[in-house]
């Protein structure tokens, strides 16, 4: 698979995340662990991310430390409403996935930096 196309997968996938969040928000219930939701090496954009297949150059890019860093924002974002859910801290998770929320900015952020980077391939 070419960088544009994980690139393009995981754009998908992260979009589905806000999905699930608003599930755990209302069953106070989520389908992964803490843990595992904050680590952005878990999902499989995180494992491309750091893994063999994008090139030491793509590493060395502007686009991809700022993809990197905005990722790991994104997994502490998503974990941090994850765990108000599970809390039945509602309205906490629900001003967090909001327009203006935390998570809302981190994934609106890693989302054009994705797109920023795919273009600049």
């Amino acid at each position: 698979m070419t960088s544009a196309a994980h690139i393009d997968k995981a754009i998908g996938a992260h979009g589905m995340w806000k999905s699930r969040l608003k599930m755990a928000i209302d069953t106070g219930k989520i389908d992964a662990p803490l843990p595992t939701i904050s680590a952005d090496n878990k999902c499989a954009f995180g494992e491309w991310l750091y893994g063999a297949e994008v090139t030491p150059a793509q590493k060395a890019s502007p686009h991809y430390q700022k993809v990197r860093t905005l990722h790991a924002a994104f997994h502490k974002q998503a974990a941090k409403v994850a765990e108000f859910a599970t809390k039945g801290q509602k309205a906490e998770a629900l001003k967090s996935i909001g327009l203006q929320g935390d998570y809302a900015k981190a994934s609106a952020e890693l989302t054009t930096a994705m797109r920023e980077w795919k273009a600049a391939l």
